[in-house]
């Protein structure tokens, strides 16, 4: 079994800063972590090379540090690592991430699966996974809590819906994203580590993969962050002084001033 696992480097939680001057988050490749749908993602790869045989290949576009996060993967159980980094891929959009990411997968060769984590915590877009299907024109199940079954041919999963679950069966190849619940990521071994410190990992430019300079970067993406904020977080305390029922009474009121 060929699985790709598209990952992305996110800041991690007590890390983010916004740019007093763009307003946007700062991408500090030293500060990021991988995105943890992505990496439960990757064991979920890793879990079904172990059952079946394969190869798994790990995928990211970012800056050049993100090679740090792809050579850990490759000391959790990926074989191979491709890392899409350009300048002219900054400033992209889902549209044209989910456009570059396809050029990697195509320089990755055949696949019979690519696993995205459900979402990234940075963005919280959900877009990625299923326009990347959509360029590649294959099936694409999101929100997938456990695969149930597996073959050469299809796979039975289970996925998220509003107020319960559904079974799906879907044929190969195919892409997922996944929930972070759907597995516990592993802890890297000590041959682990070694492998991923000299594992193969391919840094690729636009140039190197024929991207259309029209579909990428700023230049491809129809959408842009105007402004990214934090949002201001007020509290105060109001005393409500007299008998319990003088309290009550008051509060009532005080309730509906707020849901106004």
């Amino acid at each position: 079994m060929k699985s790709i696992v598209c990952m992305k480097a996110v800041p991690s939680t007590n890390q983010v800063r916004l740019d007093p001057v763009t307003h946007t988050i700062c991408r500090d490749g030293r500060q990021a972590v991988v995105n943890p749908f992505d990496a439960s993602a990757l064991e979920t790869a890793v879990g079904i090379k172990e059952r079946l045989g394969g190869q798994v290949t790990v995928l990211s576009m970012g800056i050049p540090d993100t090679e740090r996060l792809l050579r850990d993967a490759l000391s959790r159980g990926a074989d191979t690592g491709i890392l899409l980094s350009d300048r002219a891929f900054a400033g992209a959009d889902t549209l044209a991430t989910s456009y570059s990411l396809s050029l990697g997968v195509k320089e990755a060769g055949g696949y019979q699966m690519i696993l995205c984590g459900k979402m990234a915590v940075d963005g919280d877009t959900a877009q990625i996974g299923p326009e990347l299907a959509g360029v590649l024109e294959i099936p694409c199940v999101t929100d997938v809590c456990e695969i149930l079954h597996l073959t050469d041919k299809e796979v039975q999963v289970k996925k998220g819906v509003d107020g319960g679950h559904q079974i799906l069966k879907v044929k190969l190849p195919v892409l997922l994203t996944v929930e972070k619940d759907i597995c516990m990521p592993r802890m890297p071994s000590i041959a682990g580590i070694r492998f991923g410190e000299t594992g193969p990992v391919a840094v690729k430019g636009a140039s190197e993969l024929a991207a259309d300079p029209m579909r990428i970067g700023l230049t491809g993406s129809p959408t842009q962050v105007i402004k990214t904020f934090t949002p201001k977080r007020q509290s105060e305390s109001i005393p409500i002084p007299g008998t319990p029922g003088e309290q009550a009474s008051q509060l009532a009121i005080l309730c509906k001033e707020v849901s106004r």
